[in-house]
């Protein structure tokens, strides 16, 4: 009677494991192609408008990003881009330097920058962060 218990956890044995090995095989193409078509290509540095601007503070709240950024006195909204990476968890927002403040009169505390989840293409009440590095205010 042993004999046959163990012939049958053997035979049982063996048709799992010829189980999990059929499902691994049928389901890796699939995963392959899954991952092709979910893959998020970054684009490189040198793809993006201007230059990463570091943020003395940044807060997303009511479907908005507000940034507040240097400025020799004549920053404005136009002057920063905000570039938006979808990815699984969410949107990451870098906000970028399109052009550059010449002026003469800074400002230590910095100037107050928003854009509305809709400006930047992103639905309400979507899951945001920044990736901008953080300076401190000159002031």
């Amino acid at each position: 009677m042993r004999r046959f218990a163990k012939l049958g956890a053997i035979l049982a044995f063996a048709v799992t494991a010829s189980g999990c090995a059929w499902v691994q095989q049928t389901t890796q193409p699939v995963l392959a192609q899954l991952n092709q078509l979910t893959k998020v290509e970054e684009p490189s540095a040198g793809d993006l408008p201007g230059q990463i601007e570091p943020v003395h503070a940044a807060a997303i709240a009511q479907n908005e990003a507000v940034f507040w950024v240097s400025s020799n006195g004549c920053t404005a909204k136009a002057d920063l881009t905000p570039i938006i990476r979808r990815g699984g968890d969410g949107a990451v927002i870098s906000l970028r330097r399109i052009k550059e403040d010449l002026c003469r009169d800074p400002k230590p505390e910095g100037v107050e920058m928003r854009w509305t989840f809709q400006e930047m293409g992103l639905e309400p009440g979507a899951r945001v962060s920044v990736e901008n590095p953080y300076q401190m205010p000159r002031g």
